[in-house]
């Protein structure tokens, strides 16, 4: 299996939750209401931080490393 974590060219924001919902093969849509949630659960502070470091992290989808 040669499938890499990128972010998605199908983006809101940077493409962070549709780049792992393509990864793992689930909705994206599914996937950013997860993570809403979650967010918002956790008083959105982590959240927003984790998709940042994400955000700063994962390469774009199509870019070569």
């Amino acid at each position: 299996m040669d499938k890499k974590l990128k972010r998605s060219r199908n983006q809101i924001i940077a493409g962070v939750c549709a780049g792992f919902a393509d990864y793992i093969g689930w909705d994206v849509t599914l996937v950013r209401a997860i993570y809403a949630l979650l967010s918002i659960l956790s008083v959105g502070f982590p959240g927003v931080i984790l998709y940042i470091i994400l955000w700063l992290i994962m390469p774009l989808e199509g870019d070569e490393i």
